[in-house]
């Protein structure tokens, strides 16, 4: 019964995004825009629930935007570049009709969540241009950001073999969707290829906007053992940086690293982050808006970022790591071979129990 009503009140949401969008100016014929001259070319973006400073991806698609804007003499604001947060996803379709209203040129729906609302204000101002990060909307004025977030995963979950001292070492995702799923296969696989004995406890906290459920969770699997935790849980990421903060500074001559995601997030504690999984949202928000702006806006296509076009990576090796060279050697030697095409990463955790690493 509970699941019907929430159901229900979304369906009435959308619904009303509908409307708002079928109410709203929906054409857009200023041929001066999109024509090979960026200049003017505005660039808006919808938050998913973390926040747009949640340290993590929608900090990572702003900064992308921000970068664009101050590139091409933008300003924040309407005619420039700009955000609006959702604080639920009821906020999604309101926030999307709302920026649509402003004339935006190009507007974001950042995250695995929204596919439905944007599909219904896609389909309601079809001279409109969107773009998806982390979900596909199958609509000619919508274009869709995917990235190959195992290949990053893979790489820390190298970087946590070979940094582990007591061969246990953890993983904290946020809601089981497939980003967080992938940066998991492909961190039991990097685990696997480099230290195969190395244990890995993993856990999902259903949420991305819960740092004490974060927290919780990572005091848990250091207590047990794991001296090294890799999240990919948004802002309940910040939780396990927090643990890992408080217990370092009461017991400093032991281990507890954390490996970010999405954005180098170093500055969440020096002392404890051993490096960060990159997925370069800020590349990929940029690097499409500034094609839209020269008129090749990809539209009902699927943009694909990996290893490959620096769309996904591994942020430096802390410094105070035991055996940082070795770890960056072993990095680049694994960076080289998925590049190449002679190791194919694993999406899946079904994929990883196949996944030969020698082959």
């Amino acid at each position: 019964m509970k699941k019907r009503k929430i159901g229900l009140a979304l369906s009435l949401v959308l619904a009303a995004g509908t409307l708002l969008g079928a109410c709203g100016k929906s054409n857009n014929n200023d041929t001066t825009k999109g024509n090979g001259n960026n200049k003017g070319f505005s660039v808006g973006m919808v938050t998913d629930i973390g926040g747009v400073d949640d340290k993590s991806f929608n900090q990572s698609s702003w900064e992308g935007l921000v970068n664009y804007g101050k590139e091409n003499g933008l300003e924040k604001g309407k005619g420039g570049y700009d955000y609006l947060q959702s604080t639920s996803d009821a906020d999604y379709a309101t926030n999307l009709n709302t920026l649509v209203h402003r004339d935006f040129d190009l507007i974001y729906a950042i995250g695995f969540l929204m596919p439905a609302a944007l599909e219904q204000v896609a389909s309601q101002n079809k001279d409109a241009k969107f773009a998806i990060v982390d979900a596909e909307v199958k609509q000619p004025n919508v274009a869709s950001i995917l990235f190959k977030e195992q290949e990053a995963g893979f790489l820390a979950g190298v970087a946590a073999a070979l940094t582990t001292k007591t061969n246990h070492v953890g993983f904290i995702g946020g809601m089981k969707i497939p980003a967080p799923e992938h940066f998991e296969a492909g961190f039991l696989a990097g685990v696997k290829a480099a230290k195969p004995e190395v244990k890995v406890d993993s856990q999902y906290a259903g949420a991305f906007d819960k740092a004490e459920l974060g927290q919780a969770i990572a005091s848990k699997m250091y207590s047990t053992g794991a001296d090294v935790i890799f999240h990919a849980a948004g802002n309940t990421g910040n939780g396990i940086f927090k643990e890992a903060n408080d217990r370092k500074k009461k017991e400093p001559n032991k281990d507890f690293w954390v490996i970010g995601v999405d954005r180098d997030q170093n500055e969440m504690g020096p002392d404890v982050v051993l490096t960060s999984a990159l997925k370069r949202v800020d590349v990929a928000v940029k690097d499409l808006a500034t094609k839209a702006s020269k008129g090749d806006f990809q539209g009902g296509k699927v943009i694909l970022y990996g290893l490959h076009d620096d769309g996904v990576g591994l942020a430096p090796i802390n410094e105070k790591a035991a055996n940082k060279a070795a770890i960056e050697t072993a990095v680049k030697e694994w960076t080289d071979k998925i590049k190449s095409g002679d190791i194919k990463v694993p999406e899946t955790r079904d994929e990883v129990k196949s996944f030969n690493p020698k082959k």
